[in-house]
Formats: structure tokens, sequence, C-alpha cells
């Protein structure tokens, strides 16, 4: 199980995932009354949708790591944790459009809910390279 490669990488998005939960997205600040509001930071846990996302995505891929034996159903978990995270970042990005006026900038850790999409494409990539190999030593039998 952990010596193929589609573990590091569903394993490292889980972490990802888990990270971004206390990591920083977005700071900016709001204007109310024509008086700029405290600057505001948009993490994981900014929004019940962002936070039920963020930890939906970390989980299906932590659960995709022990169905190694269905690789089937390992594809559908990780497909559909892929399209959860893209959710995800699509939910960051309408909230950092609801900051206006005064300078909101996207942080450096903006990248780690960026790379989780990409830790899944590549488990993706390592499961059906499996997937073809076992298919392929089943035809030789």
């Amino acid at each position: 199980m952990i010596q193929r490669i589609q573990t590091i990488w569903l394993l490292l998005a889980t972490a990802l995932g888990i990270c971004s939960l206390k990591t920083s997205f977005y700071v900016g600040s709001r204007i109310k009354d024509n008086i700029p509001q405290p600057a505001e930071v948009i993490t994981a846990s900014y929004n019940v949708m962002l936070m039920v996302a963020t930890i939906a995505t970390a989980t299906l891929a932590f659960l995709a790591i022990f169905l190694f034996k269905n690789r089937k159903l390992q594809i559908r978990v990780v497909i559909v944790s892929l399209l959860m995270s893209l959710g995800t970042l699509l939910l960051y990005y309408w909230q950092s459009k609801s900051f206006t006026g005064v300078g909101g900038t996207f942080t450096i850790t903006a990248v780690i809910p960026m790379l989780i999409p990409v830790l899944l494409i590549l488990a993706l990539r390592g499961i059906y390279k499996d997937h073809k190999l076992i298919k392929s030593l089943d035809r030789l039998r």
C-alpha cells in the first residue's frame, strides 16, 4: 500500500487539505458606509461551506488510500475528491470577490489549496497505471 506512489500523493493531498484549514488564502478589508473595516483573513474555516468542502476533500483523499484492492472504486473516490477540491477553489474565489475597495491580496499560502487538485490528478494517474498493469497481467494468464 505505502510502496505505491499514489499513496504518497493522496497523503500529501490530505495533509495539505488539513493545513489549509489554518493557513490564509486571502487578506482584505471591506468598505461599509464609506468607512474601511479592519482586515479579514479568509481561511478554510472562514465559512461553513468552505470548511465542510475542505474537510470532505481531505477525508475522501485519505479514504481512497485504503481502497487499493478495488481500483475502480478508488478512481471514483479520487475523482469525487478532485471535483470537490475544484469546488473549494471556486468557493475561495467567490469569497475573495466579496471584498471590495481597499487592496485585498492573495497570500503566498494560497498555493496550498491550489496544489490539492494537482496531487489528486497525479494520484489518479498512478491508480490508472496500476489498473492498466493488472488488466494486462490478467490477459497473460
